[in-house]
């Protein structure tokens, strides 16, 4: 397999996990999953949250593709582009660590933009978190974000409908 194979299925996965991860948040965080996902919206000054379990899932989806990919595991049956696919997981899972825990919550460095898109991205998870529930919300996804306002629009519309009920001082 050539070396710009390698890139372009890495490259391919790390993008393709942002679909993964929105359809999770979506769907399993707060859908049946929210037991995990519950105190990550919620205050608290506890250093690890039930939340970080699904970092674990991350890191086990991409574990699973190394060891599909590696003729030490696999033998003859080795496929290698998992190696590939997992590299991808593993550096989806770095951005989202570094992004998400790291920018939006700040939970291993102090940084506030004040313009572009890292500001955006902090924006949007914060109006991610402007609902108390599992129920309604806006902006599911960790490195690909939508306009604040268009995002502000959804979740007065959410709110309106009675599909959502936010956090006093959400500013929406």
């Amino acid at each position: 397999m050539s070396i710009l194979a390698k890139i372009a299925i890495t490259l391919a996965a790390c993008a393709a996990m942002e679909g993964v991860a929105w359809a999770s948040h979506k769907y399993i965080m707060h859908g049946w999953g929210w037991g995990w996902h519950r105190d990550h919206h919620e205050r608290h000054d506890n250093f690890l949250e039930r939340n970080d379990l699904y970092a674990l899932v991350g890191a086990a989806m991409s574990i699973a593709m190394f060891a599909l990919g590696s003729p030490l595991v696999m033998g003859a049956s080795a496929w290698e582009p998992a190696t590939w696919i997992g590299m991808g997981i593993l550096l989806y899972g770095v951005i989202y660590t570094l992004v998400h825990d790291g920018l939006v919550h700040q939970r291993w460095f102090r940084y506030v933009p004040r313009g572009g898109y890292l500001k955006r991205l902090v924006q949007a998870h914060h109006l991610h978190h402007a609902t108390q529930s599992k129920e309604g919300g806006v902006s599911f996804g960790f490195v690909i974000a939508r306009s604040p306002a268009a995002l502000k629009r959804d979740l007065k519309a959410q709110r309106e409908a009675g599909r959502a009920i936010l956090r006093e001082g959400a500013g929406v």
